[in-house]
């Protein structure tokens, strides 16, 4: 095992962690060098359970022992090591889980692989937000969604707000970025799926009902934040589908939505 005990925030060697508050420096770097940030033992011990490969880690001395076992799997990748002030100064904030990997981006699967054997999918459009993203996927993992699809706007999955909402799940989902949405829903129509939007129109129909007709194969579709479907989506769908709502309230947050929608829907055979 390589152990690296760091004496300076300028050191070249731990540039992955450097910053990790810089939101748009992140969504940038991370993907294009191939890499993303596992924060917290649960999740990377997640990350590593799902047969993702290290590329360093970075902790402070307390939680070399707890994590031994790992280090032992992984002996040539080098263990980074500092005192919790000098960890904060190099990621920007206090490292409240006192470990860190990062790690190496998977490889996209092809979007025909994940629909193969699907019957339950959610496809996010342009949900921007790493915490809602993470949240679903949270919510996909509990509830048993088959796979995610993100579109070229949605927020990163992989990216370390994302992940760490998640609780690590998002390495559990199968998940790929569509080309474009709304043209890749044709995709899915050609594989089986009703597609339906979960979006306030005049010809929504509730939840229960779509649950009632049992649909063989579902591909549900979240909008952004705020906007909610563009209307290019919305005129592609099989249909579009509404949580009932009472008391005045008319929308839930997406991910809190997704949820319901998640169990509501669910293969019932």
């Amino acid at each position: 095992m390589t152990f690296h005990y760091l004496e300076s925030a300028d050191d070249p060697r731990v540039s992955d962690y450097t910053q990790l508050t810089d939101v748009h420096l992140r969504k940038l770097r991370e993907p294009e060098e191939g890499m993303y940030i596992a924060e917290s033992s649960r999740v990377l011990r997640r990350a590593l359970a799902a047969g993702h490969q290290p590329r360093s880690f970075f902790l402070a001395e307390k939680w070399l022992e707890d994590l031994d076992d790992v280090f032992r799997q992984f002996p040539g990748v080098p263990v980074y090591i500092g005192q919790a002030k000098l960890l904060e100064e190099i990621t920007g904030f206090h490292l409240h889980r006192g470990a860190m990997a990062a790690m190496h981006r998977p490889a996209p699967v092809p979007l025909e692989t994940l629909l193969a054997d699907a019957r339950r999918v959610a496809v996010l459009e342009d949900i921007v937000d790493h915490t809602n993203v993470g949240a679903i996927f949270r919510s996909a993992a509990a509830l048993g969604l088959d796979a995610v699809l993100i579109t070229p706007r949605c927020g990163d999955p992989l990216y370390r707000r994302s992940v760490r909402v998640s609780m690590g799940t998002v390495f559990q989902v199968p998940w790929a970025r569509l080309e474009s949405c709304p043209g890749d829903l044709g995709r899915l129509k050609a594989q089986g799926f009703t597609v339906a939007a979960m979006e306030l129109t005049d010809d929504a129909v509730d939840l229960d009902e779509l649950a009632a007709r049992g649909p063989e194969k579902l591909a549900l579709v979240l909008g952004t934040e705020g906007a909610g479907m563009s209307p290019e989506t919305l005129a592609a769908v099989d249909l579009a589908v509404k949580i009932p709502m009472r008391a005045g309230v008319d929308s839930l947050n997406v991910a809190a939505a997704s949820a319901v929608a998640f169990w509501e829907l669910r293969p019932r055979d």
